[in-house]
């Protein structure tokens, strides 16, 4: 019995310490998988998590250029920046969005409009770009956010220059205005010299100008805190602001234009013939800049879409329409040109004009006709006879070639975005797009500045000052 005893304890024994043993293999092997993965993290990926945590710790912020400034001939100020504050928030630093935007809600003033601009852009941004839920904050909602911010990771108080226009529809045409960037334009520009910019040009000279207006972005390296707030800067290289423009524009005479057209629909458009310097370029009616720069309300943008006067419409530049008798001056210019007639040549209008061997006639102005006329009275009375009478002469083949070297039915070249080019009526031009034949008697109608002619006011003001 004994015996058995004995044999019991020494079998434990031996159970006990061969568990022992393997327990103490397992805890050697778990400690050296411990000791390897520690050389590996600490050794073999020291430079990586080195750069993940200097990542963390050190944020690298762009600094977006201030916009240059755009002046008039005597250096009256047309475009300005004053400062805003808006509040953004960076959709991948929160968690629950709509509980954020409610909560700041009850914070800062947060309106519809505001959560349907923030709901369209957010759909427009690239990733961790702020998104403005609230724009020109006042002095007290800054102030209130500084000292509760703290509750609101990934929401930040923005400061930025804002594109102003002091003179408002006077400038609106031939200015343009800057607005956020969309998604379309995101596609095009140079990401990395507009991050940290949300603005560009949209029109007119805003947009014609804006690689030379924008200027190039700097940047900052900051140290930042778990909360993410910024403790101190590290290095920076400063922006460099964009170039200022001085136009040759006249504002004086840009509103002596506007309020000379009261309530009319129409163009001016002035230039200097000793350098081509644009004066005056007015569209009438207008419409306020300022209204787009921050994102116009549905409703303001509804309001000038539906208007009947089509205030966004530039005229001055856009708007193509039969020239009528301002072209006579260069339908007489061709006849000399050509040796078609000469100053003295008289023609003779009895009202009408007709083609040898057709009846139809084409009428003049004066039923009662002009009489007799040389180039220089046909100017002054703007007698069509005449003028039927020496297109007829020249051929369609050689008054539109003329006209084309005055530039109509051709672009300007003007740096206002968005100009077009009018029509100079040829042969060629009605054969590949209607499919006909040319007929004499539309030569007759394209000599009085009508049919299918249509030009540009600026066309017309830059072809007049070339003979001036």
């Amino acid at each position: 019995m004994l015996e058995a005893n004995l044999e019991d304890r020494k079998r434990e024994a031996r159970l006990v310490s061969s568990r022992a043993l393997i327990a103490g293999l397992l805890a050697i092997a778990a400690l050296s998988l411990v000791v390897v993965r520690l050389v590996h993290l600490q050794v073999d990926q020291h430079d990586h998590f080195t750069v993940l945590s200097r990542d963390n710790r050190v944020k690298v912020q762009p600094l977006p250029p201030a916009r240059g400034l755009i002046y008039d001939a005597k250096g009256v100020l047309l475009a300005d920046n004053h400062p805003s504050f808006s509040l953004e928030i960076t959709i991948e630093k929160v968690g629950d969005l709509d509980a954020v935007i409610e909560e700041l809600s009850r914070l800062i003033r947060i309106e519809s409009q505001d959560r349907a601009r923030f709901e369209r852009q957010k759909r427009q941004r690239v990733r961790f770009q702020g998104v403005p839920i609230r724009l020109n904050l006042t002095q007290t909602e800054v102030a209130r956010f500084a000292v509760d911010g703290h509750r609101f990771p990934g929401v930040d108080i923005r400061a930025e220059l804002v594109r102003t226009y002091p003179l408002g529809e006077h400038t609106a045409h031939v200015l343009g205005y800057v607005g956020r960037i969309n998604e379309q334009e995101l596609d095009r520009i140079d990401k990395s010299n507009y991050a940290g910019s949300h603005f560009i040009g949209k029109g007119g000279l805003e947009k014609a100008h804006e690689a030379l207006l924008h200027g190039q972005v700097g940047y900052q390296q900051v140290e930042v805190n778990a909360r993410g707030r910024v403790i101190r800067t590290l290095e920076s290289r400063p922006p460099v602001s964009g170039k200022d423009l001085h136009l040759y524009l006249d504002i004086g005479l840009q509103q002596a234009a506007t309020e000379a057209l009261g309530e009319e629909r129409g163009a001016v458009v002035a230039i200097d013939p000793r350098n081509g310097g644009v004066l005056a370029l007015v569209s009438n009616p207008s419409f306020d800049p300022n209204l787009f720069v921050e994102g116009i309300s549905q409703t303001d943008y509804q309001a000038l879409l539906s208007s009947p006067d089509k205030p966004l419409y530039n005229r001055a530049v856009r708007g193509q329409y039969p020239p009528g008798s301002t072209i006579k001056q260069f339908v007489a210019l061709a006849g000399l040109a050509s040796g078609v007639t000469t100053a003295r040549r008289v023609t003779h209008c009895p009202g009408s004009f007709s083609l040898p061997g057709h009846s139809h006639r084409f009428r003049c102005w004066r039923r009662g006709g002009h009489g007799s006329l040389n180039l220089e009275q046909a100017l002054v009375q703007s007698c069509d006879v005449y003028f039927y009478d020496l297109a007829n002469r020249m051929g369609i083949d050689r008054l539109s070639g003329f006209l084309s070297d005055f530039g109509f039915g051709a672009l300007t070249g003007i740096d206002v975005a968005g100009e077009l080019g009018g029509l100079m009526p040829t042969r060629d031009w009605k054969q590949r797009v209607r499919k006909q034949a040319w007929y004499p008697g539309e030569t007759l109608i394209v000599g009085i500045g009508q049919g299918s002619f249509l030009a540009t006011p600026l066309q017309l003001a830059v072809a007049t000052a070339a003979v001036a």
